[in-house]
């Protein structure tokens, strides 16, 4: 019986693409600008943890922009605190906020589960008007480390007193998903690009296109 639904937040409730589109980013650049900023983010943060080093994700967000700056001819000053500025309100994806309503109607409590601060998160969590359907907002800043490592997803259970089987997580990360699959969740990633499922340790148990597939697939557990 699952009675708990967490979630990742930054690719998964928070669209990720949306501070590089909606800045002054020529409309030619802004694409590849954005995804060298989220897999530079996505790296620092594994590397960091791998030795030790770690900083929180606010620290990382700035490092890799500064990368992905530098790569694409694009160092500015006031660029760059523009699109920080725009990631600390990041719009929600267009079926996030009705599924939450719905979740709640039934019952089901809300949780993050995020790599991201607690600085970020609660400025994400507001600006989007979230803030009273979620009964937690997880950051790793508790543990001093990023996804994958477990102790992350132990938050889980520390918070709410749960078996990980009494929890179903969605992540649109397909690192992320496996990973909470192999520390014992129910799983549904969500899929949003259609991107092939990675090879890692765990599997998740359903893949969804859009996030109002998590109510029909709540339905069969």
């Amino acid at each position: 019986m699952v009675g708990l639904c967490v979630f990742d937040a930054y690719g998964t409730l928070f669209d990720v693409d949306a501070a590089a589109r909606d800045s002054a980013v020529p409309d030619d650049l802004w694409p590849a600008l954005s995804a060298d900023w989220r897999r530079k983010q996505l790296e620092y943060s594994w590397l960091r943890t791998v030795a030790g080093a770690h900083v929180d994700f606010w620290q990382v967000t700035q490092d890799a922009l500064d990368w992905a700056l530098e790569a694409r001819g694009l160092a500015d000053a006031g660029l760059r605190d523009e699109l920080l500025g725009l990631y600390l309100r990041l719009a929600p994806y267009p079926d996030v906020a009705d599924v939450l309503q719905a979740l709640r109607g039934q019952g089901i409590g809300l949780a993050i589960l995020s790599n991201g601060s607690r600085h970020m998160l609660d400025q994400a969590v507001r600006g989007a008007g979230f803030e009273r359907l979620f009964d937690a907002v997880l950051s790793v800043d508790d543990v001093g480390a990023f996804k994958p490592a477990r102790a992350v997803y132990g938050m889980v259970g520390a918070r709410f007193g749960t078996d990980p089987r009494e929890v179903l997580f969605v992540s649109a990360n397909g690192w992320d998903i496996c990973s909470g699959a192999a520390y014992g969740f129910r799983t549904c990633w969500l899929n949003r690009a259609g991107a092939p499922l990675d090879r890692l340790h765990g599997q998740p148990e359903a893949e969804a296109r859009d996030l109002r597939d998590i109510l029909s697939y709540l339905e069969r557990l």
